[in-house]
This record gives structure tokens, sequence and C-alpha cells, in this order.
């Protein structure tokens, strides 16, 4: 799968849809492949404050547990049902349907420090 070139990505894998001042937040495909087989995600709490940077989400596959990090600050207004009920959209979707959380930024200009699609292509080679 290729890298979307219109999200914004975290070095530890998340991956950004911004639409104003909400992010839809997932984990890349290449994380995903890196897990393997998604068994259970933990979603965080609606109305939650976070900082970026902080956990704010669990992915336990059958390999590994990996804390889902807020990549803005602000608060999280929305969690999926959908990977809750079959975590594996995580890894069959993980840029559509397999998306985690949304958080509405503090400051939405905090995103533009972090990677387009082309600098996390030379981040996972």
């Amino acid at each position: 799968m290729n890298v979307p070139t219109d999200l914004r990505y975290c070095p530890s894998h998340e991956w950004l849809r911004i639409e104003g001042d909400i992010v839809t937040v997932g984990i890349s495909d290449h994380a995903q492949d890196e897990l393997t087989d998604v068994v259970f995600v933990e979603l965080p709490e609606v109305g939650r404050a976070v900082d970026a940077g902080d956990p704010a989400a669990v992915v336990e596959s059958v390999k590994a547990a990996s804390d889902i990090y807020a990549p803005i600050g602000g608060e999280i207004i929305e969690a999926n049902p959908d990977v809750e009920s079959d975590p594996s959209l995580v890894n069959t979707d993980p840029y559509g349907k397999g998306w985690i959380f949304k958080v509405k930024a503090k400051n939405i200009e905090d995103a533009s420090s972090l990677m387009d699609a082309a600098a996390y292509e030379a981040h996972i080679s």
C-alpha cells in the first residue's frame, strides 16, 4: 500500500487527516504490517484532554501491544466503535474504516511540524 499523500505522519507511525481543526488519527499501513493481526483496540475516553505525545489508545496484536500517541494537543471528541468491535479493520483498512480516534486540536498549526508522505516514506525505508 502506498503512503497517502494527503496525510501527516508521526515518527511513531500515527497518521493524521486534518479537516479544519478536527484531526482523525490512525496507524499507518507500515505500523499495522509490523504488528500483524490486530486483535484488540483500547479506545481513548471521549472528552479527555491530551497533549501531543500523550498515550491515547492501545492496539494489541498477536505479537505485541502498542500505545497510540496523540499527535496533537486537544480534546478527544470521538473514538471509532467499529475498531473496538472489529479490530481487524486496523489491518484491512488502516487509512479508512480503521481510524482510531478524533481530536479537536488546540492549535492546528502544530501539525505542520509533522512529516508529509515523502518524509514518512524516507523514515520507514
